[in-house]
């Protein structure tokens, strides 16, 4: 297959996602979304398979392998899953897929660092930056996601986890994450990338315990959308147009989703407080009447739609 073919089929892929995300807009076109962007998902993995300079790829069974494992898990899973417990297949799903972001950029990284030992070309800073960004924030997502898993399957407490001297602990982790990945930048060596994917894996953990109650589906939609960032990054280190375009779509709407439920939680609670304390409401543009209970739903529709037009 040809560079042009491949790229060509790339961007059709890349077309079915932003029309899945246009049909998920509304109720009515959200399952012909969903499927259009099941299709693109299809075709970009497919073509895979037909291109590259060595064909058929290497490790093709472990590969294919792989895929029937992920399809015998998959599968049964979204199809048995109940519609109230949809938000901790998402959070599953989405902690997997910035696992294998942060994997296979780790991969990568090593793969380039035996490339330039055998008197091949260096790695370069934006190549090094992104496979740190993908490590970072693809582990932290994987954690994250886990533990919001946990929450809403009430599998451990679903109040806030808070300790003693929790916010310095979380800044300490934090401070600890950049400084290795300076060592990374400046040493490159395997074990610092190592010591920084652990540190990430405990930030992602420290991440989300603070928050419990309807804050944890805000947290999972701001966890797809740090998956989206991971996996844009990784399409940059695999040179994978495909993958930065992917990545930033889910990005984008995801960190657009988040802001939106932020919004909507603070609009029901202004409404349940001012509905209690028998004050008028304040909204932006039009909305500055006094509102019946009744009319909470109408209240946060149309709010999101002012907000969604600017």
């Amino acid at each position: 297959m040809s560079r042009n073919l491949y790229d060509l089929i790339g961007l059709a892929a890349a077309i079915c996602f932003i029309l899945a995300l246009k049909g998920l807009s509304h109720p009515k076109t959200a399952r012909r979304g969903n499927l259009i962007g099941a299709a693109g998902a299809t075709i970009a993995t497919l073509v895979v398979f037909f291109y590259g300079d060595k064909l058929p790829l290497a490790n093709l069974p472990l590969i294919i392998g792989a895929i029937v494992i992920g399809l015998l898990i998959g599968v049964p899973a979204a199809r048995k899953v109940q519609l109230t417990q949809m938000p901790q297949l998402v959070a599953l799903f989405n902690g997997v897929g910035g696992g294998a972001a942060a994997l296979v950029a780790i991969v990568e990284y090593l793969k380039l660092g035996e490339g330039a030992g055998d008197g091949g070309s260096a790695l370069s800073s934006a190549v090094l930056i992104a496979t740190i960004f993908t490590v970072v924030v693809g582990t932290t997502s994987f954690t994250g996601s886990i533990v919001t898993f946990l929450k809403l399957q009430e599998l451990m407490t679903t109040r806030p986890v808070v300790f003693p001297g929790g916010r310095f602990v979380i800044a300490g982790n934090l401070v600890a994450v950049i400084g290795v990945a300076g060592w990374v930048i400046s040493a490159l060596g395997t074990s610092p990338l190592l010591i920084l994917a652990a540190l990430s894996l405990l930030f992602g953990v420290l991440f989300v315990l603070p928050v419990g109650g309807a804050d944890v589906p805000i947290v999972i939609s701001l966890l797809n959308a740090f998956t989206g960032l991971t996996v844009a990054a990784s399409g940059y280190v695999l040179q994978a147009t495909l993958l930065i375009i992917a990545g930033t779509l889910v990005g984008a709407s995801g960190t657009i989703l988040t802001r939106l439920m932020a919004e909507a939680i603070r609009i029901v609670a202004d409404l349940y407080k001012d509905k209690i304390l028998l004050k008028p409401m304040k909204y932006s543009h039009a909305y500055a009447d006094i509102l019946t209970f009744h009319d909470a739903p109408t209240v946060i529709e149309q709010k999101l739609f002012v907000m969604f037009l600017g």
